[in-house]
C-alpha cells in the first residue's frame, strides 16, 4: 500500500553545514541573518527561502527535542536539566524576535500570492499572519519564565514514590495494585498514593497559580481579554470557537454522563459492595486478576510491532525502525517524568516514544496510541516544509486514538485466551465512555480558570468540584475523601505544561470511533482513508483532513449520540 522505507537517514542539508550543531545563539545567528537579509526576486527564490528556513528550524527543533527527551527520561540528572534550561533561557528568547521579522518578511513578499495557491502554503500563510498579529516582544521573557516553571511539574511528579511491603514504587507502579481483587489492598494503595500526592498539594497549587498569572500577563500584553482567547489564536484554532467547546461539554453531559451512571451501577452490583468507592473503579467487576498483556517492555515492543504489521507491514516497520534506532523508552522507573508522549524529531523524521509502562492494559493502549502518533510522523516526513508536518492536535490525536481502535482485530497477539481478549476490548470501549466526560471536565475547568485569573485557591477548589460533579457518575461515594477529590486535577499534567491542549482528545475520540466504524464496515477502505488523511499533514484544514478519512469534524449532540450508540452496541456484541 505504501512504499517501504529503509533505516532512515536525514536528508542532505542544503543551507546549513552537515556538521553544524546547536550550541548557542552566536552559532545560529548568521543563518538567521542570511534569511533576513536575502533578496527575493521571484517565486522560485521565495520557495527556496521557505525551504532554507524550514531546514534551519528543523535542526533547532530536533536539538530542543533531544534536550527535552533526556530531561524527562532522567529528571534527577542536573546536566540534562541544565542543557534544556540553556536552550529555553539563552537560545529560544533570541530566536523569537527574529522569527517574527522573518514572518513579516515572508508576508510582505509580492510573490507570496503565487505560493498561496498551492496546497499547504495557504494553511501555513494563515498561521504566519496569526503569529505576526499576536507577537509581542515583551512576552519573550515571560515565555522563558513559563517554560522554566513548567519543568517543576515533571520534577515534582518524577520524584514521587510510595513504599509498599518494603518496596519503593513509582506512583504508576503502585497504581497497578488498584486492579487487585483484594479490596483491603486496593484501599491501602489508594490512600498511600493519595497521601503522597497531597504531601505536595501546596507546591502544585502555588505552581499553578504562578503559571496562571504569567499566562494572563502574556494575553494582556497581546491585547487579548484573557489567556483562553490568546491561546485559541496561538494554537491556530481557525475551525472552531470557545462556544463550540461549551456545546461539546453540554452534549457530553446529556448523552454520555448517563452512560457513566449505568456503568458505575453495573460495577457496584457486580462487585457486590454496599458503596462504590474510588479504589473500586480500576478492578475487574468480576474480581478477576488484572489483565497482563505483556511482562516487560521488550515483550510490549515485540507484540506491538507484530500487531501493527498485521494491519499493514509499513506500520510495523515504523516501530521496528524506532526500536533499532533506540527511539523507545517504555518502562516506568524512579526519576522518570510522568506520562507518555511521542516526540516528533523534525530533521531525521523518526520520532521518539516515551512512556511509563508497568504491565497493564492501559500501558498496552498507551503504546498503541503513541504508535499512532509515530506512524503519523513517518507518513509526513517527506513533506516539503516542517510547517506542513506539524499538524494541529485535533489531527494528531485522530492518528493516535484511531490506532487504538483499528488495531483491535489483532489484540489476540497480546492475549492467549478468548475471555481475556473480550474483556480487554470491553474495558477499552468502556474507557471511551469515561474519557469524554473527563475531557469535558478538564477543558471546562481551564475555561473558567483563565476567564477568572484572579481567583483564590478556595474558589478554584469549589469550581473544580462543581464541574467534576457535573461530569461524574452519581454512584461513586467520596465520603471522607474531600481533600483527595479537591486536588484530583493536579494529576493532569496538561493543565501545567500544555494549557488548553485537551479538548482535542474529545474531538479526536469521536473521529476515531467514526474511523473504526468505517474500518469495521470495510477494513481496506477504512485503513486507506485513515492513512490518506494522515499523509496530508497540515496541508489542509482540520475539516478537510477528517473528510479525507471519510468522517466528519463534528461534535454536535446528535453526532455524539450516534457514535456512542455504536460503541454501546459493540460492547453488547462482546
Amino acid at each position: 500500500m505504501i512504499k517501504d522505507i529503509k533505516l532512515p537517514k536525514r536528508n542532505p542539508r542544503k543551507f546549513i553545514p552537515e556538521d553544524f550543531k546547536v550550541e548557542n545563539w552566536e552559532g545560529l545567528e548568521p543563518y538567521f541573518k542570511d534569511l533576513l537579509e536575502r533578496d527575493i526576486n521571484n517565486v522560485t527564490e521565495l520557495r527556496k527561502w521557505f525551504q532554507d528556513r524550514s531546514e534551519l528550524e528543523s535542526i533547532i527543533s530536533e536539538d530542543a527535542g533531544w534536550r527535552y527527551i533526556y530531561m524527562t527520561r532522567y529528571t534527577d540528572n542536573q546536566e540534562y536539566t541544565q542543557a534544556y534550561q540553556h536552550f529555553v533561557q539563552q537560545i529560544q528568547p533570541k530566536i523569537a524576535p527574529v522569527s517574527d521579522k522573518l514572518n513579516k518578511k515572508a508576508l510582505n513578499s509580492p510573490y507570496l500570492k503565487e505560493l498561496e495557491k498551492e496546497d499547504g502554503f495557504d494553511i501555513m500563510i494563515r498561521s504566519l499572519k496569526k503569529a505576526v498579529e499576536i507577537f509581542r516582544e515583551n512576552n519573550i521573557p515571560i515565555f522563558t519564565e513559563i517554560q522554566t516553571e513548567t519543568q517543576k511539574y515533571g520534577q515534582l511528579s518524577g520524584a514521587m514514590t510510595v513504599e509498599l511491603d518494603g518496596q519503593e514504587l513509582t506512583l504508576q507502579q503502585a497504581a497497578v495494585k488498584l486492579q487487585s481483587p483484594d479490596r483491603e489492598l486496593r484501599e491501602k494503595v489508594y490512600h498511600r498514593i493519595a497521601e503522597r500526592r497531597l504531601t505536595d498539594k501546596d507546591k502544585f497549587n502555588q505552581l499553578y497559580s504562578k503559571l496562571i498569572s504569567l499566562r494572563d500577563q502574556v494575553a494582556k500584553n497581546a491585547d487579548f481579554k484573557n489567556f483562553r482567547d490568546y491561546k485559541f489564536a496561538s494554537m491556530g484554532r481557525f475551525d472552531y470557537s470557545p462556544q463550540d467547546c461549551f456545546d461539546f461539554h453540554e452534549s457530553v453531559k446529556k448523552e454520555v454522563v448517563p452512560m457513566l451512571d449505568q456503568l458505575a451501577a453495573e460495577r457496584k452490583k457486580a462487585l457486590a459492595v454496599d458503596t462504590l468507592r474510588p479504589w473500586d473503579k480500576a478492578v475487574d467487576p468480576e474480581n478477576r486478576e488484572a489483565l497482563k498483556p505483556f511482562k516487560d517492555s521488550k515483550e510490549l515492543t515485540e507484540k506491538t510491532i507484530a500487531c501493527f504489521k498485521k494491519l499493514d507491514p509499513f506500520l510495523g516497520q515504523c516501530l521496528e525502525i524506532m526500536d533499532e534506532m533506540g527511539h523507545l523508552d517504555l518502562e516506568s522507573r524512579k526519576g522518570k517524568a510522568p506520562g507518555g508522549y511521542n516526540y516528533p524529531l523534525s530533521e531525521i523524521g523518526v520520532p521518539f516514544i516515551f512512556m511509563n509502562a508497568t504491565s497493564t492494559l492501559r500501558d498496552m493502549i498507551t503504546i498503541l496510541h503513541e504508535g499512532g502518533h509515530a506512524v503519523h510522523s513517518f507518513l509526513t516526513r517527506d513533506l516539503e516544509l516542517s510547517d506542513f508536518k506539524h499538524t494541529p492536535s485535533e489531527v494528531a490525536e485522530l492518528a493516535s486514538m484511531s490506532m487504538e481502535l483499528i488495531s483491535m482485530d489483532h489484540w489476540h497477539l497480546f492475549f492467549d485466551n478468548e475471555d481475556d481478549l473480550k474483556r480487554a476490548k470491553k474495558e477499552h470501549l468502556e474507557q471511551i465512555i469515561e474519557t469524554l466526560p473527563w475531557v469535558a471536565t478538564i477543558d471546562k475547568f481551564q475555561h473558567w480558570v483563565y476567564e477568572n485569573p484572579n481567583h483564590v485557591e478556595e474558589e478554584r477548589i469549589n469550581k473544580w468540584n462543581e464541574i467534576f460533579n457535573d461530569f461524574s457518575d452519581t454512584i461513586t461515594d467520596w465520603e471522607g475523601l474531600g481533600d483527595n477529590k479537591d486536588h484530583l486535577w493536579q494529576k493532569q499534567l496538561h493543565l501545567y505544561e500544555v494549557p488548553f491542549y485537551y479538548i482535542e482528545y474529545g474531538m479526536a475520540q469521536l473521529g476515531a470511533v467514526a474511523v473504526w466504524k468505517n474500518f469495521k464496515e470495510d477494513n481496506q477502505k477504512g485503513l486507506g482513508g485513515y492513512l490518506n488523511a494522515l499523509k496530508l499533514g497540515y496541508t489542509k484544514s482540520i475539516p478537510e483532513v477528517y473528510e479525507a478519512a471519510n468522517i466528519k469534524f463534528d461534535f454536535s449532540q446528535a453526532y455524539i449520540k450516534e457514535l456512542m450508540e455504536f460503541v454501546n452496541q459493540e460492547i453488547e456484541n462482546l
